[in-house]
């Protein structure tokens, strides 16, 4: 895989109850608007499963992320179908590590940002990175 500035990736998915059970049992994360249905049935994703988007294109990538900021603007819930648009921004070569720095963005089936945030990290030279400028 050659990545190269201004590339973007997509990923999406609709979260499940099951997801949200499973997380939580998985992260402890088992707050009520997790386990509680909401009045349309619904549960609340927590913030960290909805992170698992970007980080899913960066395991396709083989990204070793050394930093990562979220915010989060709005809920996910069960239901929800969301898609994350990440883009690389640059990529310096240091010896055997290529590292880069990318955006993204997470929004739902109404088109409305739900996620952004930025990552550093590296790929190593094998992963035929193609530094900024070349």
């Amino acid at each position: 895989m050659h990545l190269s500035v201004g590339q973007v990736f997509r990923w999406e998915r609709t979260f499940t109850l099951d997801d949200v059970r499973r997380f939580g049992e998985i992260s402890g994360d088992l707050g009520a608007h997790h386990v509680e249905p909401d009045s349309d049935g619904r549960l609340m994703v927590q913030g960290l499963l909805t992170a698992t988007l970007p980080t899913k294109i960066g395991g396709d990538l083989s990204f070793i992320a050394r930093s990562m900021a979220f915010e989060f603007v709005r809920p996910v819930f069960t239901g929800d179908h969301v898609q994350v648009e990440m883009e690389v921004l640059s990529l310096e070569a240091e010896g055997e590590r290529h590292w880069a720095e990318m955006r993204f963005t997470c929004r739902n089936q109404d088109d409305k940002d739900v996620l952004v945030g930025n990552v550093r990290g590296f790929v190593r030279a094998a992963n035929q990175v193609v530094p900024q400028g070349l």
